[in-house]
């Protein structure tokens, strides 16, 4: 697998923004209430979530900017619940409005860093660049901008617009297969076949279960999203059996 490069994570981050933005905007009022594809969330909440980890990333960098670090949400995650709650009966023209300045805000961020590059700090390790320290999950900038992108690429399909998992990209598949490793149980060792490329294998166990598919069937599976294709696949020494039990969501963030 190739490790996504910050030249080419900005490059995402714009068309997966972009891919949003769209959907919003082919929205009613009405499709704003409906349920989305994540239980107990309309697409009102999960547009009001966009915006509000949006904003939390371009905070991130904001203060990695000033060599500063701030938690992710303003008022921690209790405060990320009830904000979502606020905003998401909001009419379609304020979700809209708050998408696109929270998705501008966060992309300007990220855009500075590639100014700040071409500005002579091509590693990336100088203020306000890729290797600045941030509080998300004690990490740097550029685990933000991986961060932004699969909440952008993941809940455009949990908008339950028709745009579902088989529209994510093979990087975007691989990196999910890298970032989703630690829910594998302890005692599992996967080994996934995406149809036609090479293995992957995720866990360190013994017991060893073969997980074939298309790439975006397989990465679903592993972002507790239903695979679209219907090719997922489970075996065990050549049988059949059913798909393993995942661990949560990887500590840090929620799964929402």
């Amino acid at each position: 697998m190739t490790a996504i490069t910050p030249d080419t994570l900005l490059a995402e981050l714009h068309k997966a923004a972009d891919a949003v933005s769209s959907l919003a905007a082919k929205l009613t009022d009405a499709d704003v209430l409906a349920p989305s594809a994540l239980p107990g969330w309309t697409r009102g909440h999960v547009l009001a979530h966009i915006a509000g980890i949006s904003n939390a990333m371009a905070r991130q960098l904001e203060y990695a900017a000033r060599g500063e670090t701030v938690e992710l949400y303003d008022g921690g995650y209790d405060g990320r619940t009830k904000a979502i709650e606020m905003s998401a009966g909001h009419a379609l023209a304020q979700h809209r409005t708050d998408l696109d300045a929270a998705l501008q805000r966060a992309l300007g961020a990220f855009d500075s860093l590639d100014a700040d590059a071409d500005a002579g700090d091509a590693d990336g390790t100088g203020a306000g660049g890729w290797r600045a320290p941030i509080s998300y999950r004690g990490g740097v900038v550029l685990d933000g901008g991986l961060a932004l992108w699969r909440e952008l690429v993941i809940h455009a399909s949990d908008l339950n617009t028709g745009r579902g998992p088989e529209t994510w990209s093979r990087p975007f598949c691989e990196h999910l297969f890298t970032f989703l490793a630690a829910r594998v149980p302890e005692e599992q060792k996967l080994v996934l076949q995406p149809l036609g490329l090479p293995p992957v294998t995720i866990g360190a166990g013994r017991r060893s279960t073969v997980i074939s598919g298309m790439v975006t069937d397989i990465a679903a599976w592993l972002a507790g999203r239903e695979p679209s294709l219907g090719s997922l696949r489970a075996s065990a020494a050549a049988d059949g059996v059913d798909l393993p039990e995942l661990l949560p969501w990887p500590s840090g963030v929620p799964a929402k």
